[in-house]
């Protein structure tokens, strides 16, 4: 089973080293590259003042904030619904500093998940072009129409659909259904079937042309390559 977890953050800022706080997390959960439907989604208190700037991004203010959980408190349900799950986020760097500052301030290990960065996937793969996240869905013709505002949870069901298509859209999907891998007690034994012959059609002649054919073959010999097939089918003889 290959699991992978579509991540996003929302924060008051742009570094975690000048103070700024995580505010949202959205995670989705993919199996074998299709989204299983499980999803965490949390707002976190900041325990600091949203910047307007910030507020503009995301839309999450001050009193909408103030009743949420600290960090602190969700970092281990946060931890256990990753577990050790491939990471897939959009510009990697960014996200992944703000959550290991957030842990660090828990008193949490930093995160040692494998990453993919969908960044740095999509320059690969369109060299020259734009890739942001919007740019990706007008690209792939994915409905972003519900991004009015970032949101963590939003972005993250967006960016999987961005990421499928990135690693090969639907031709992935495909390929799962072909490839069975099997074995120890559950390896289905090989067998080698033999070619099919050729069924016998119901006869077109009538049983004076078949008597006629055969009086004929027999004045060619017995080596005749007529010899060897039954008039009456064209298929050879036993």
């Amino acid at each position: 089973m290959n699991r992978e977890i579509v991540l996003d953050t929302e924060t008051t800022g742009l570094s975690p080293a000048m103070g700024d706080r995580l505010v949202e997390i959205g995670c989705v959960e993919l199996i074998n590259h299709i989204p299983s439907g499980r999803h965490y989604h949390v707002y976190i208190n900041p325990q600091r003042a949203m910047p307007e700037e910030a507020f503009r991004v995301h839309g999450l203010s001050d009193e909408f904030l103030a009743d949420k959980p600290l960090f602190k408190a969700v970092a281990q349900d946060f931890r256990d619904f990753l577990g050790d799950a491939r990471l897939i986020i959009h510009n990697a760097p960014f996200d992944m500093g703000f959550l290991n500052a957030e842990l660090e301030r828990a008193g949490q290990r930093p995160l040692s998940n494998d990453v993919i960065d969908t960044v740095m996937l999509a320059r690969d793969k369109h060299p020259g072009a734009r890739v942001s996240l919007d740019a990706l869905c007008k690209h792939y013709g994915i409905d972003n129409s519900r991004r009015t505002l970032h949101g963590a949870l939003l972005d993250s069901e967006i960016l999987a659909e961005v990421y499928l298509e990135l690693i090969g859209g639907k031709q992935v999907s495909l390929a799962l259904i072909a490839e069975v891998t099997v074995s120890g007690a559950d390896a289905i034994a090989t067998r080698t079937i033999a070619p099919r012959r050729p069924v016998a059609l119901p006869s077109r002649l009538s049983q004076g042309e078949i008597a006629a054919h055969a009086a004929l073959v027999a004045t060619l010999g017995a080596d005749s390559v007529w010899a060897q097939y039954a008039p009456e089918t064209g298929v050879a003889a036993e």
